[in-house]
């Protein structure tokens, strides 16, 4: 029986070597989300300083829509910012905001630095609305059908080859059902 124990360590390290080696074949930036085919949480959400509107569920009725959740705080925001910039320009979807724990100030000057590619901002400064979505981090983005259901949801930046491959395809697909 001793020795048998001898061995329980080593037995106790295989079995940990195992569990975390098959998690490294996981993909990070693909998190489950329960919102997935579930009616977006209802929001109303102030605006940011100088617009005359916030944000709110009402915005998103009737057609596909790409909700961003991003912060003038932010490093990877502004990497991301270009690509919604150019989505924006192209036509395909509209981008609304949330800016997430920023002051109202804070988010209008970062948008007036960087360009503003929305719709419509929301300001979550107290993560109401973040924690209704089950916001990790900033970036974060959320496709929405037309009937408010949440559809895709995007960890991170949004890449041109994320739009291409995934985003883009599911836009058109919901547009054409």
């Amino acid at each position: 029986m001793g020795r048998w124990l001898a061995f329980l360590p080593l037995l106790a390290f295989a079995v940990m070597a195992l569990y975390f080696g098959m998690g490294l074949r996981e993909n990070p930036n693909e998190i489950p989300s329960q919102l997935i085919d579930e009616p977006l949480p209802a929001f109303d959400l102030p605006p940011v300083a100088g617009a005359a509107a916030g944000l709110s569920n009402a915005d998103l009725a009737g057609h596909v829509s790409l909700v961003n959740v991003f912060g003038s705080w932010c490093p990877p925001c502004a990497i991301e910012h270009p690509m919604l910039m150019q989505i924006a320009r192209s036509g395909l979807v509209p981008i609304y905001g949330v800016d997430w724990r920023d002051t109202p100030e804070a988010g209008a000057a970062w948008l007036e630095r960087h360009g503003n590619p929305y719709r419509a901002v929301g300001l979550d400064p107290d993560s109401h609305l973040a924690i209704d979505l089950g916001i990790t981090g900033a970036p974060e983005s959320f496709l929405v059908d037309a009937s408010g259901r949440v559809r895709y949801r995007h960890v991170g930046i949004i890449t041109q080859q994320d739009w291409d491959d995934t985003i883009l395809p599911l836009i058109r697909e919901l547009e054409a059902s």
